[in-house]
């Protein structure tokens, strides 16, 4: 049974005057005048309550409304934290976390991988990208219980920019996205014609005795890799994944003709070339 606060006062009130009044005599001469006062003020919060709807504790409405009394439920409050924030935004971020390098940089690429999107994105809003999601995902940004997850996630970050603004890693990674491993030592080129060329090239930089020599073997190398990347927009806009993997293949034989230009020194000549 539920009282209001004012029958409650009341009960109180008659409680103590009957208490007084068997203690003396002379308050129990004037106890008839103590009740009578104080039925006229039960008489007058009963009016009050008849204005106004009553006040109903917790328990008593969870059981009226599991008894099917029709009582109304007191609404529930809401209270929100930043943790508690900071929770559902993990947990949302976790629910669509990126599958691919690519998921990563929706401007970039807004329809995903190749062929949704040109194979060359625009680089300086790839790296406009990066930026502002190493701000985000910074561990020193999040509490201590989660800087290893904020690590791992700034890792993922920094492994697939370092994938996708060099067009050879990019081309390996698309490839190995649809099962192909061009990185495998059985990934080699056919084309006779093209290891000769390969080879010369490799000579002429190590027969190199001036670094003002290498200007025109870099332009010309340049060009190699230039067109090759051309190429590889073309296939894989066209779904040829097959072609794609021997130009990747021939790409990174340019890729490591550059790196022999890089490491050109008047002692040793080129750099060291990784072998294939």
């Amino acid at each position: 049974m539920c009282f209001s606060l004012n029958n409650y006062s009341i009960l109180f009130f008659l409680i103590s005057t009957l208490t007084q009044a068997a203690s003396t005599p002379s308050m129990r001469s004037n106890l008839p005048r103590r009740v009578q006062s104080g039925a006229a003020q039960v008489a007058r919060a009963s009016s009050l309550s008849a204005t106004r709807p009553p006040f109903i504790c917790a328990s008593c409405c969870s059981r009226a409304s599991a008894c099917g009394t029709g009582a109304t439920k007191p609404i529930a409050s809401r209270s929100f934290s930043s943790s508690t924030i900071f929770k559902q935004h993990t947990t949302r971020r976790e629910s669509i976390a990126p599958q691919t390098h690519f998921d990563f940089f929706p401007a970039a690429f807004p329809d995903g991988p190749p062929p949704k999107t040109p194979f060359t994105p625009d680089l300086k809003q790839l790296r406009k990208e990066f930026l502002q999601l190493q701000a985000k995902a910074h561990p020193d940004l999040v509490p201590a219980n989660q800087k290893q997850q904020a690590e791992a996630l700034s890792a993922r970050i920094n492994e697939a920019y370092k994938t996708l603004q060099d067009p050879l890693r990019r081309a390996q990674y698309l490839l190995s996205l649809n099962g192909i491993d061009i990185e495998d030592e059985s990934a080699k080129l056919s084309d006779n014609s093209l290891l000769m060329e390969v080879m010369e090239a490799r000579e002429a930089v190590e027969e190199v005795e001036k670094e003002e020599d290498l200007v025109s073997i870099r332009a010309e190398n340049n060009d190699r890799i230039a067109e090759s990347v051309r190429t590889l927009e073309e296939t894989f806009a066209n779904g040829d994944l097959e072609q794609a993997a021997q130009e990747a293949i021939r790409l990174r034989y340019w890729m490591n003709i550059e790196e022999s230009i890089h490491g050109w020194t008047k002692e040793s000549g080129g750099g060291i070339i990784t072998s294939h």
